[in-house]
């Protein structure tokens, strides 16, 4: 097959494709536009982000077999459209579940324990033990949802800690021993932590927001390490100057551009909701890395390499 590498990846993907017989072409700077009048002489394109992939581009790509996107999701492709063509779709969240499993479980540790707050006090010449005495995980539950690939790898990182596991899902039955799933009403009645794991979907879309938040019986911590626009930035917030919600560890942002190359130029470009988390000494805030570890980039090649020869060999 002659497939087209939009996104640089790990060699070994190039490598793999190549000893199995398969040309490979490389463009990583190639636009939209452009690459829409190539793309009809491809049989695959291998993606992570770098542009969105909707019906115009589908159209043009007339010999298209697979899409492979080097990632979880898949929102950047108009997956419906694409199936309907008979395009085969993978994706590899196989590849980064583990590092975005530990990801959150740092998070929230250091959440726990004040450990960004002292760090810097401490580098400020400041010996301040009693105000940040931190609590224990022992004991706490702990609320998942999305129980897919992601979110079972966060709840096997939490075994041993001594805490519940609790997790809610769309789907039926996807429990294990890691985890008990449970009604959205009971899970708003018990936890302590919210963990989201879901990809951004119409469903998901700022699913976290005022009602969302309110429905929960007691105050709790909120890690995102998956989308950015499934959480209301406003009403988080808000949450956080009432102490509704105790501290959040975002590792996504709803302001993020679609490629997660980017967030803003400036400083004054900042939507005030996020000049707000910035300043917030209980708000960790990464750049879209959780599933960004070295071991995860050569995962996520060696899945989407997997799958592809799979198929089509």
């Amino acid at each position: 097959m002659k497939i087209l590498h939009l996104d640089k990846n790990h060699p070994l993907l190039l490598e793999q494709l190549n000893e199995a017989g398969h040309q490979n072409d490389e463009n990583y700077t190639i636009s939209k536009s452009d690459t829409e009048k190539i793309i009809g002489t491809y049989d695959g394109i291998v993606i992570r982000s770098r542009f969105k992939i909707d019906s115009l581009f589908i159209d043009a790509a007339t010999n298209l077999k697979f899409i492979a996107r080097v990632g979880a999701g898949l929102e950047s492709i108009d997956t419906s459209y694409a199936e309907q063509k008979g395009i085969y779709l993978i994706n590899s969240p196989e590849g980064n579940r583990n590092a975005v499993g530990e990801q959150a479980l740092g998070m929230l540790l250091s959440l726990f324990n004040h450990l960004n707050r002292s760090n810097r006090e401490v580098k400020e010449g400041h010996w301040n033990r009693e105000p940040n005495r931190g609590i224990e995980l022992e004991g706490k539950t702990v609320g998942i949802i999305g129980y897919g690939n992601m979110g079972k790898a966060f709840a096997k990182k939490l075994r041993g800690f001594d805490c519940e596991v609790l997790c809610y899902d769309i789907k039926d039955s996807v429990d294990n021993q890691d985890a008990t799933q449970v009604t959205l009403k009971e899970f708003q009645e018990r936890v302590d932590v919210v963990s989201l794991h879901t990809p951004w979907t119409s469903e998901t879309n700022k699913m976290i927001d005022k009602d969302f938040i309110e429905g929960f019986k007691k105050p709790f911590y909120l890690i995102n390490t998956a989308r950015g626009k499934s959480v209301a930035t406003e009403d988080l917030v808000t949450a956080l100057k009432s102490k509704k919600i105790l501290g959040a560890g975002l590792d996504v942002l709803e302001y993020e551009n679609l490629s997660f190359e980017n967030l803003f130029t400036t400083r004054e470009e900042m939507p005030v909701p996020l000049q707000y988390l910035i300043s917030q000494d209980n708000v960790l805030l990464t750049p879209h890395i959780a599933g960004w570890t070295v071991e995860s980039k050569i995962k996520l090649s060696q899945t989407i390499v997997d799958k592809i020869l799979a198929r089509f060999s």
